[in-house]
């Protein structure tokens, strides 16, 4: 797996390009700015990228729009965002496109080896891995809208589908049958309109309704 780092804290960079190249990964750039974020992919084509939010010269969104132009540019580039704190809006902005190959992790998550390890692959795979700590935000804050159709157990099967969980891990999670994960599943897709001819997109969409606290049929 090749990977492209766009990271302006030396430490940071350097400790990802170490880890990564022992777990078998191809460091392939390593870059502190936009610009040069872009110059990378488009000389490496990598198979994902890892992408501050925060970025020079204002160290405020630089990172998202970077990897929005990314995406946009190089075919649904699969990137796995880092961000200090849960910021929420920019979670949606980048699923919005309901492609896939999206991650959102919390910078303390990379302390947790394997589990920073299994969401950069989800991510080049075309899956998602939102951090868990945004999805306890966003359980803790909604209250009243269009996912109150869902029960109690359909929402946890989609925190975890969030989470780019697998529909065999969620049963392990959740402690039931892989039939049952199927069953929740197929409810959460006619609850939140999703036809079958949106074939994989439909957990992305699935997904995306959830952090946007909206049905998925609006966001065609």
């Amino acid at each position: 797996m090749r990977v492209v780092i766009a990271e302006d804290n030396v430490l940071l960079s350097s400790g990802l390009e170490l880890l990564l190249a022992v777990k078998g990964c191809e460091v392939v750039a390593v870059v502190d700015d936009a610009e040069k974020f872009h110059a990378a992919v488009a000389e490496h084509r990598p198979d994902v990228a890892i992408v501050d939010v925060r970025l020079p010269p204002s160290f405020r969104d630089e990172g998202i729009h970077a990897a929005l132009r990314a995406r946009r540019e190089h075919g649904a580039l699969p990137i796995l965002v880092l961000s200090q704190y849960v910021e929420r809006e920019y979670a949606g902005e980048l699923l919005s496109d309901g492609r896939g190959g999206i991650g959102y992790l919390l910078k303390d998550r990379i302390g947790r080896v394997a589990e920073f390890i299994d969401a950069l692959r989800r991510v080049a795979a075309g899956g998602t891995a939102m951090d868990p700590e945004v999805i306890t935000q966003l359980l803790a804050r909604r209250a009243d809208d269009p996912l109150d159709t869902l029960t109690a157990r359909e929402r946890e099967s989609l925190a975890l589908m969030a989470q780019g969980h697998d529909n065999t891990t969620i049963a392990e999670r959740m402690l039931i049958s892989d039939n049952a994960v199927h069953k929740h599943i197929g409810n959460i897709f006619a609850k939140l309109g999703l036809s079958p001819d949106d074939s994989g997109h439909r957990r992305v969409r699935a997904v995306l309704a959830y952090l946007n606290g909206a049905p998925s049929p609006h966001l065609r």
